[in-house]
């Protein structure tokens, strides 16, 4: 039996709990922080119930469930759950999207009726795309006035709220009796961390947020059963091992999802001598200086990873922790789509995309990675193989080659301009003062657009995991929010948002948050008066040169207006001149850089180019 916790109708200072009081106690129990959001009168319980929680003594919440059997890297119960208040309901699933990426927490976001819950659907969007666990609270009209078109009813009877999650969110539902929110919301928590991740949606009307919860009601130690199950599939493993052992010669082909397995996966690589190549999303989980990277394919790619996957001597591909979209594999190109392939998941459904794969292994990469360790490294021994000494070395030599920006293994493109000293600036020379001038643990939230090539291609860290791109759903604005949710998340720690003019245009308003919240994140803004992107891509494919253009606007002049401090930057000196360690002082709240970039400078998006006009 589950341990039970104190009833929640207990009566402190005469208020009576609701189900709105029980939604927040079990977000209490599983570690959540905070509820990104925007009011209204529809969700008013819910945040009654968070104004009566932050009211409460500690003593009175304070219990000790099973903390190892959390799912989340953070394991510690929390006492109070903080409202943070969006001016944008896209934003409030942004910062959800990222308050969820840097803690390994469940991401809440919530909104009103109407508007305010179609406001954030293409934030739910990206975080379905991505496999981002996520709960989203909207709220109906009254049960009893469905139908009678009340301000903003979002019920069946008129703009169906509910069906429009239905495709965006792993489960999804209306609450229509207050007896069925408690084991909605169990069921919506447990596929929320269920493989795949994602967010889930429960529209409950106002009504039965605001029931009283009935005495004989008590909730339970849940967090436990979000645990999953680590299997592998003890045949295939065989089949991949042997495999291995014929092997000439591999390349591993990392992607974003492999976050939870990338230091065995690094080891297996360091042991076995295998060169590692990423998707643009796999970037961030890889020290970019490490001895056996050789870069990014795919989107913004660099070409020494291109020669490392489509060398003729090439036996095995083995792709972990991607499900192989058009951006990981370069439009579905066939130097990664071959019978080379293994494709590791744990998800069946990545397999979709790869029935040319040699080999399917279906399980968790970390015990897959784990016991190839094992088994070559007694594999080695028994035959006499001192293969692991020679490696040693020159793993241990990584260190000496990060004096150079450029690591030696990757071929990038146009090197010279990272440290060009040319007006208008050089996107490659922001990437680069960035990289050299910013604190080695900052976090880096990546917009769609230009910036993704820009940051692809030529944002250098020897750090895993701090590097974090939305490529799922390419949602502008996205990284405005996430980075905000970010620093939520490790405050204390330096957080950038590498953003466009564009989508600083759509999501801007969302700096006044960090204002508010006292929290230096650093916006860089790469001005170039236009749709970079579209722009570019109309060039490049031979389009119609039309609707890029964008309109002169000081972002530094309105950035300090929303209370922020902000810099106009427009040559390498001004960038040199800032200084950040007063810049990412916590009391110093965000910061804003207007850097006006070269308009005329190419990114390197060819392959997204050629895959929209249908060449592989």
């Amino acid at each position: 039996m589950p341990k039970q916790i104190a009833p929640l109708t207990t009566v402190e200072n005469n208020e009576v709990k609701t189900h709105a009081d029980l939604i927040i106690y079990y977000l209490l129990q599983i570690g959540v922080d905070y509820i990104f959001g925007v009011p209204g009168g529809a969700i008013e319980p819910l945040y009654n119930a968070i104004g009566r929680n932050l009211r409460r003594p500690k003593e009175v919440q304070q219990y000790s469930p099973e903390k190892s059997l959390l799912p989340m890297r953070k394991r510690s119960r929390s006492e109070r759950i903080f409202p943070v208040i969006a001016r944008h309901e896209s934003g409030a699933a942004y910062m959800a999207d990222g308050y969820a990426r840097e803690t390994g927490k469940l991401g809440v976001c919530c909104a009103t009726t109407g508007p305010g819950s179609t406001n954030l659907i293409t934030g739910v969007a990206s975080a379905y795309a991505d496999r981002i666990p996520m709960l989203v609270i909207t709220p109906q009209t009254a049960l009893p006035n469905f139908g009678r078109l009340g301000l903003q009813e979002s019920s069946s009877d008129a703009i169906d709220v509910v069906g429009m999650f239905e495709h965006c969110t792993r489960y999804n539902s209306l609450v229509s009796h207050p007896n069925q929110l408690e084991g909605k919301l169990y069921k919506a928590l447990l596929h929320a961390f269920r493989l795949p991740r994602g967010p889930v949606h429960l529209s409950i009307p106002m009504d039965i947020l605001n029931t009283s919860f009935k005495s004989e009601s008590e909730a339970y130690q849940i967090a436990h059963l979000f645990r999953q199950p680590k299997t592998v599939d003890k045949e295939s493993y065989q089949t991949l091992l042997s495999v291995i052992k014929k092997a000439r010669k591999k390349v591993l082909f990392v992607g974003g999802a492999s976050k939870d397995c990338i230091d065995v996966v690094i080891a297996f690589a360091e042991q076995t001598n295998t060169p590692i190549v990423t998707t643009p999303s796999g970037k961030g989980m890889i020290d970019n200086y490490h001895p056996l990277y050789r870069g990014v394919f795919g989107f913004a790619g660099h070409e020494s990873a291109y020669k490392a996957l489509r060398g003729e001597e090439q036996d095995l591909i083995l792709a972990v922790g991607t499900s192989l979209g058009e951006l990981a594999t370069g439009g579905w190109d066939k130097a990664v789509l071959n019978n080379r392939l293994i494709h590791i998941s744990a998800m069946l459904d990545d397999f979709d995309r790869s029935p040319m794969a040699r080999l399917h292994i279906l399980g968790d990469a970390r015990i897959i990675f784990g016991s190839l360790l094992k088994d070559l490294l007694v594999d080695n021994i028994n035959r006499g193989s001192n293969h692991q000494k020679k490696q040693t070395p020159e793993i241990l030599s990584s260190g000496a080659q990060r004096r150079d920006y450029t690591p030696p293994a990757l071929t990038i493109l146009r090197a010279e301009l990272l440290f060009s000293n040319e007006v208008p600036l050089k996107p490659q020379r922001v990437m680069y003062e960035l990289t050299q001038r910013l604190p080695a643990n900052s976090r880096y939230l990546i917009d769609a657009g230009n910036a993704w090539a820009w940051a692809t291609h030529y944002l250098m860290l020897s750090s895993c995991g701090l590097q974090r791109t939305a490529f799922g759903f390419g949602a502008m604005g996205w990284a405005i929010g996430a980075a905000i949710g970010t620093a939520m998340g490790c405050r204390g720690e330096a957080v950038v948002c590498i953003t466009g003019d564009g989508s600083y245009l759509m999501s801007g308003q969302e700096i006044s948050v960090a204002v508010a919240e006292r929290l230096p994140v650093l916006f860089v803004v790469l001005n170039d008066q236009a749709l970079g992107m579209v722009k570019h891509g109309q060039r490049l494919s031979g389009a119609e040169a039309i609707g890029y253009e964008l309109p002169p606007v000081d972002f530094a002049q309105i950035a300090r207006a929303q209370g922020a401090q902000a810099y106009t930057i427009r040559t390498p000196e001004d960038l040199q001149q800032l200084d950040f360690e007063q810049i990412f002082t916590p009391a110093t709240g965000p910061t804003l850089l207007d850097i006006y970039i070269d308009p005329e400078e190419v990114p390197p998006m060819g392959v997204r180019v050629k895959t929209l006009r249908g060449v592989n």
